[in-house]
């Protein structure tokens, strides 16, 4: 199955969170896009500074705070993810609203944990 997968949010920091997730989406083999603030690689996957239109989107996955989710609902909608995940600190009823009136399954959790757990 796609997993194709959107992490939101990217630090180049190898000790954070959206970094170590990246990482391990990579050695999980399921194919990952990246989207931060300053663009770079990480675990070989582009980091993208614009709004690309990505295809076939699964599963996006948000290390943004609710306030900075803001500007991104619509491109979040537009790619008509499976479902979005709200890593820890990313929850958002706000947008839970919008997902939910677009048909889009979400769920707060840790990309992290769903992956060592294989729940991914």
């Amino acid at each position: 199955m796609n997993m194709r997968t959107l992490v939101l949010g990217v630090s180049l920091n190898p000790n954070k969170y959206s970094n170590l997730a990246v990482q391990k989406l990579v050695n999980y083999n399921i194919e990952t896009v990246a989207f931060g603030l300053k663009s770079g690689e990480v675990a070989g996957v582009v980091v993208n500074t614009e709004l690309l239109d990505f295809n076939d989107i699964h599963t996006v996955t948000l290390y943004l705070n609710p306030k900075n989710q803001q500007g991104y609902y619509d491109y979040i909608v537009s790619l008509k993810p499976k479902r979005v995940i709200f890593n820890p600190g990313t929850e958002n009823p706000e947008l839970y609203k919008i997902l939910k009136e677009n048909d889009i399954k979400f769920e707060a959790a840790c990309t992290l944990v769903l992956l060592s757990t294989n729940q991914y």
